[in-house]
């Protein structure tokens, strides 16, 4: 399949841009300018594309982030530091976001006669984010079935949904991945704080991997507490 590949900059969707360059062929990757704070992320998903090879497109969507307000990731409110745990990471839910860049890159991907979007949603998300989950997953699918019927046929690809970060860990691995050229770290600083919930569950998905983590964190050891604290 010609196949656009949603990518963050992200371990996750890094990980799924060289599956897909592995496997099917990869047509580009498409990032979203919302406004995150951890923006810088987007210079390794430029840093992808041009190590794959690929067309890299950035679609300013700040205007439409600043009006949903309210999210860690977007306003001035402290990304929490722990475990990846409901009660604290709900704060970093932007509403919709995925459905926008979605319906975004599912025109994009009509008008460039591609056959699929990637995007690289996984399990460790469901409890945090609806429109990480499978059952979103498959209506977003019906959606477009709906609304491109006659025009195009676009599959939406997302292998990882029923996985956990520790398997995207050994996909990566397995092809390729330059892990320590993706960003996580909600916080946006100069490394990963190792404190943040995703740097935490970054440094645990690469512990139950059995790989190496290559990433440089403030606080290297801080997961290790945060793990010790959830099993209170």
């Amino acid at each position: 399949m010609d196949t656009i590949v949603i990518c963050s900059g992200g371990l996750d969707s890094v990980s799924l841009a060289h599956k897909v360059a592995a496997e099917q062929n990869l047509k580009g990757l498409l990032s979203f300018d919302y406004g995150q704070r951890h923006s810088k992320e987007l210079e390794f998903a430029a840093a992808c594309a041009t190590r794959l090879g690929v067309a890299h497109s950035i679609i300013d969507i700040r205007a439409i982030g600043a009006a949903l307000g309210g999210s860690a990731l977007t306003d001035d409110i402290a990304v929490p530091d722990g475990h990846y745990a409901e009660e604290t990471m709900k704060v970093t839910i932007v509403p919709n976001r995925n459905a926008i860049m979605l319906t975004i890159a599912f025109g994009m991907a009509a008008a460039q006669k591609a056959d699929a979007v990637a995007t690289a949603v996984h399990g460790g998300d469901h409890f945090i984010y609806p429109d990480c989950r499978p059952g979103f997953i498959e209506a977003f699918q019906a959606m477009q079935d709906q609304a491109l019927d006659g025009y195009a046929d676009i599959r939406l690809y997302t292998p990882y949904v029923t996985g956990s970060k520790a398997d995207i860990v050994t996909d990566g691995a397995a092809h390729g991945t330059p892990f320590a050229q993706t960003w996580s770290c909600y916080k946006g600083g100069a490394h990963h704080c190792g404190r943040c919930g995703t740097c935490v569950e970054r440094r645990e998905a690469f512990h139950l991997a059995g790989v190496i983590d290559p990433t440089q964190y403030d606080d290297p050891a801080f997961w290790l507490t945060a793990l010790a604290e959830r099993e209170e």
